[in-house]
């Protein structure tokens, strides 16, 4: 099994956007006061019940509360960059367009990660498979219309969890998050790859999905059943897509569909605001960040 993964997200530094990507850094690193007040809270409640006597551990509580709400309204002030986004009409209709694709995507029944894969190259690792000549490692994944904790604007980006990063596709720009760290994709840089692929289902088939033919859970090499398994049941083939984002900075994920012909809108729609930045001569149409 080889891993599909991209590399470290502080080597995703796209200079065009060098400025905006050290200020979301600078505020993600700073301490939470939330934790901070909510122990010196604790502590002079601890304190004061002690003091009083009894109920200590009910006044310290007590007091620990008030002091992470007033350390979570200081952070969402201190510990958050506002990118605001003034588009003209044809960006913000190739970025509505973008939207929409991706809500094609997040009606799909299902939808994976692939973090690893690997070819089958014995004939015992292949009948214990069903007949499969790849093996692959793939979880459920989230899309959905999010912006990060750090971040404030006034779009609301489609966002892709790919394992322990998150890819956010601002007008401008993908933001990736990875843990507590940030880095950037321009459209300009960012390839993307999509095709069929039938996957040997042995879980519950997504209710959109096409199922192309059958197979055995314990095959011959002539595709038949091997009858020495009295279990051997028939398992669905199901056709999935996939689809690939990559960049010479080091992106590399790979998600899968549960259903055809969903890709394309959504490559197509990437395409164009990447031209679109190229034909603006890289202007990003991010009026502020602070």
């Amino acid at each position: 099994m080889r891993e599909i993964e991209s590399a470290d997200v502080i080597e995703m530094r796209d200079e065009t956007f060098a400025n905006v990507l050290d200020e979301i850094n600078a505020r993600q690193s700073q301490t939470r006061m939330s934790l901070i007040l909510a122990v010196l809270f604790g502590i002079a409640g601890l304190i004061a019940g002690a003091m009083l006597g009894g109920g200590v551990a009910l006044i310290g509580i007590a007091a620990f509360l008030p002091g992470m709400l007033i350390g979570n309204w200081l952070d969402s002030y201190r510990r958050v960059s506002v990118l605001y986004y003034d588009l003209e009409q044809d960006a913000e209709a190739a970025y509505g367009r973008l939207v929409a694709a991706f809500d094609t995507l997040t009606r799909c029944a299902a939808s994976w990660h692939v973090a690893a894969g690997g070819k089958i190259e014995d004939l015992t690792t292949w009948k214990r498979n069903a007949g499969a000549t790849m093996l692959v490692d793939k979880k459920s994944t989230t899309l959905q219309a999010s912006l990060p904790t750090v971040v404030r604007s006034n779009v609301t980006p489609p966002s892709i969890h790919v394992g322990r990063q998150i890819l956010y596709f601002m007008p401008d720009m993908i933001l990736v998050k990875d843990g507590n760290q940030y880095g950037a994709v321009g459209y300009g840089d960012l390839r993307t790859q999509f095709a069929p692929s039938n996957f040997i289902e042995t879980g519950k088939v997504p209710s959109d999905a096409e199922i192309v033919s059958y197979t055995w859970a314990h095959p011959n090499k002539n595709g038949g059943p091997d009858k020495r398994f009295r279990d051997n049941r028939q398992i669905p083939v199901c056709r999935y897509e996939a689809l690939r984002f990559s960049s010479p900075s080091g992106l590399n994920e790979l998600v899968e569909f549960s259903k055809t012909n969903v890709s394309q809108p959504f490559c197509q729609a990437l395409l164009a605001l990447a031209q679109m930045h190229r034909n603006a001569g890289g202007q990003s149409g991010l009026l502020k960040a602070r």
